[in-house]
């Protein structure tokens, strides 16, 4: 029984870090290779400090490390597993709703 409470409670942090748009947007940003908050938080659109709740929340669901360069941080995904399954569950929605990213020009677009 502590397996299937296991996976399941692995799912719902995942699910979880989905459920917002910034975290999500972080998590696709991150299967190319890590990058710096400030990076980031440029490329995303949001404050640092917006960004760096987001990343906690991440960390916490076990998605993102923090790995130290000096006195700078870089963020990556924990697991380059999470990089494929990213690209599995985008593959999977595209095929259930193609049109969903009709619009290549839409910044929100996958």
């Amino acid at each position: 029984m502590e397996t299937v409470v296991a996976v399941r409670d692995a799912l719902t942090r995942f699910g979880y870090a989905l459920s917002d748009s910034t975290r999500t947007q972080v998590l696709l940003r991150l299967r190319t290779g890590g990058a710096y908050p400030s990076e980031l938080a440029e490329s995303i659109g949001v404050t640092r400090q917006s960004l760096s709740n987001h990343l906690s929340c991440l960390r916490g669901c076990g998605l993102v490390v923090a790995v130290p360069e000096g006195r700078r941080t870089r963020y990556e995904l924990a697991d380059k597993r999470i990089a494929h399954a990213l690209d599995d569950l985008l593959g999977l929605v595209l095929a259930v709703d193609p049109t969903c990213c009709d619009n290549a020009d839409d910044e929100d677009c996958c």
